[in-house]
């Protein structure tokens, strides 16, 4: 199994990483559904000292109240560039990009995954991102694929 005792940043992509990339439109706006199983995974992440980040190149309230009900303070959220939000991050926690696990399921994260130290996806990811992955989950994005890479941390630095 890869070394990931090392990584002290999660940042994760939201629509397909964190959903299973479906936007429910409605007359109030956007809504997204997360997984419960990804969100336990995020919380234990967190109390073992492991930063978590969402990075997404869209911007919706729902995002943000999922960030807030899980305790997830680092945001980049409406990203163009998530490379260099992956950057501006690791500099503010004052860590290496080596120490940064990227988790995204589609062609805007690749440039993200090339600068992490570890990249990641779920299952259902995009044929070009599951050929750059260090690792790929076995649930599909919205549906636990966070999770399992949460436990694979967090089982590699004996919690």
């Amino acid at each position: 199994m890869m070394e990931l005792s090392h990584i002290k940043l999660v940042a994760l992509d939201v629509d397909g990483t964190l959903t299973d990339g479906r936007l429910l439109y409605g007359p109030s706006g956007v809504s997204q559904a997360f997984s419960a199983k990804d969100g336990a995974g995020i919380m234990r992440l967190l109390d073992s000292g492991v930063e978590v980040a969402f990075v997404s190149f869209r911007d919706f309230a729902c995002t943000r109240r999922r960030a807030s009900d899980l305790g997830v303070k680092l945001l980049s959220l409406g990203s163009a560039d998530k490379a260099t939000s992956l950057e501006k991050l690791a500099a503010h926690l004052s860590i290496p990009l080596s120490s940064v696990l990227f988790m995204g399921d589609d062609r805007k994260d690749i440039p993200a995954m090339k600068i992490s130290g570890i990249s990641a996806c779920p299952r259902d990811a995009a044929p070009e991102v599951r050929d750059i992955c260090s690792l790929v989950a076995e649930s599909n994005g919205g549906l636990g694929a966070v999770r399992e890479i949460a436990e694979m941390i967090l089982e590699d630095s004996g919690e």
